[in-house]
């Protein structure tokens, strides 16, 4: 009885951590529409500057515009924290929103 109750707690834990990576990954519908607060300052579609730089192809570059590397790490203290120009958005975007919002930013 005792290794049965292991094996299931373990499945359970199992099942758990998998929802939980999939609910990280972020819902990149939801991110567009968060993304609609962000385009009178970026554009989604090119990589001409507006107020701050064209997202489009963010993922694939090297480097951000502050020298960091594309990380979603990056991104999102980016995002929180702002930074030449660019408010911060840490009080602003819940904690889904931030990774809807970079979840859609990987299709550009």
């Amino acid at each position: 009885m005792p290794h049965s109750k292991v094996l299931a707690f373990g499945m359970a834990l199992a099942f758990a951590s998998t929802v939980s990576l999939a609910a990280k990954k972020g819902d990149a519908d939801k991110g567009k529409e968060v993304f609609q607060q962000c385009t009178p300052c970026h554009n989604a579609d090119s990589t001409d500057k507006k107020m701050g730089p064209g997202l489009k192809g963010l993922f694939a570059k090297d480097k951000l515009n502050n020298g960091k590397k594309v990380t979603e790490d990056n991104v999102r203290s980016q995002i929180e924290e702002g930074g030449n120009g660019m408010p911060a958005y840490k009080e602003m975007l819940s904690e889904d929103e931030k990774t809807d919002l970079i979840a859609y930013l990987k299709t550009l």
